[in-house]
């Protein structure tokens, strides 16, 4: 593959409806999308940072910095043979881990589209179809939680997300049991509480959910292993995994029994692959977790999810409980068992739909190796 351009977009798409979390309430979600070019074919990842340095400490602003002062540089002009090179020649650049993901993502479609086999074949997927799960924001109140659950169980949703965070807790976790019995939930702290919160993580173990996650602070295993030595419920990290070696410190001090595998939170595909296999060998299951994707992220989500340890549905559900238009063709779809079909066109199985990325992209900059300055256009 001879990287010749990459283009660069800044987007913004409107969500259908706002979602909450501990860190706040998003409306919209600003992001970028890179296209790489090579011969007759074109690369798509997506970039899923935030606009605001709360889940991670990259946003749009530094993943666009990082991707063009010292990313590029390295892959433009250049002639890769697999885009495990990428996940080698970015390993000294600390961190930056979506900023590195979204130019991997890019390589692996290129690559997978290039050998003229599904983006899931090509990676060691062993599935035609995977279960889905949802995540529900924050509502303001319980009975709005009920309603929401409601109707995502009769979208037939194999497992139910839903966040939390201090004085919306036990009580909207404890009403939903009550009304709903033993259906499929978890709960998603997002690094909402400390070891001091104990107690009510011992209620909340009496509820039997799947898993919590993430429960303590965003770069934390130490805690993590106490609190999970004090509860049945399994523990299930998110923010503290950016490596496959920081699982291999979490597995080994037992700090969660689950871990959540995003693809951009890890760096790109490559490293979610290591991270699943050392969860095969110390009978870790994973899953994959969703950052309100557009599209072309989701369906990394979808080929990620193909392969055999991630036994649990994960956050990929379709496209228009999002979005009122998405950017690819076909939009993600759901049947009514709650599984989508896994694509089996070349790359990441989607067309573009041009139209729509055109409409969606707030900035658009091109790169070559002859020159990195940007020529831009709205």
């Amino acid at each position: 593959m001879l990287i010749e351009k990459v283009v660069i977009r800044k987007m913004k798409m409107d969500l259908k409806f706002p979602f909450q979390t501990s860190f706040g309430t998003e409306q919209e979600r600003l992001f970028l999308i890179t296209e790489i070019h090579s011969g007759n074919h074109v690369g798509y990842g997506e970039c899923v940072v935030n606009a605001n340095p709360y889940y991670s400490e990259e946003t749009v602003s530094t993943a666009f910095s990082i991707i063009k002062e010292f990313l590029l540089p390295l892959i433009l002009g250049k002639v890769l043979q697999h885009p495990d090179e990428a996940n080698e020649m970015f390993k000294h650049i600390r961190r930056n881990n979506m900023a590195k993901s979204t130019i991997e993502n890019a390589l692996w479609d290129l690559y997978a589209k290039t050998q003229n086999k599904p983006l899931a074949e090509v990676i060691g997927g062993q599935k035609s179809e995977i279960a889905v799960g949802v995540s529900i924001g924050i509502q303001e109140t319980k009975e709005d939680l009920v309603i929401k659950v409601k109707e995502l169980l009769d979208k037939g949703y194999q497992k139910i997300k839903l966040k939390i965070k201090p004085e919306k807790d036990i009580d909207y976790l404890r009403n939903i049991r009550e009304i709903f019995g033993d259906i499929p939930i978890m709960a998603d702290a997002n690094s909402a509480y400390t070891l001091e919160d104990i107690e009510l993580f011992k209620e909340i173990d009496k509820l039997n959910l799947i898993m919590i996650e993430q429960p303590l602070s965003h770069d934390d295993i130490i805690d993590h292993a106490i609190l999970q030595k004090d509860i049945n419920t399994p523990i299930c990290l998110d923010e503290s995994i950016h490596s496959v070696e920081d699982a291999r410190k979490a597995i080994k001090m037992g700090s969660c029994k689950i871990i959540n595998i995003k693809i951009g939170r890890v760096g790109g595909i490559s490293e979610a692959i290591k991270i699943h296999n050392l969860c095969v060998e110390h009978n870790i299951p994973v899953w994959c977790g969703g950052m309100l994707e557009s599209g072309i992220g989701r369906a990394f989500n979808i080929a990620i999810t193909s392969l055999p340890n991630f036994t649990i549905p994960g956050d990929t559900a379709p496209s228009s409980n999002y979005w009122e238009r998405d950017i690819i063709i076909p939009e993600v779809t759901m049947d009514a068992k709650g599984y989508i079909q896994i694509p089996t066109s070349p790359g990441i199985g989607f067309e573009i739909d041009q139209e729509a990325l055109d409409l969606f992209t707030l900035e658009l900059f091109e790169f070559t190796k002859d020159s990195l300055t940007s020529n831009h256009a709205s």
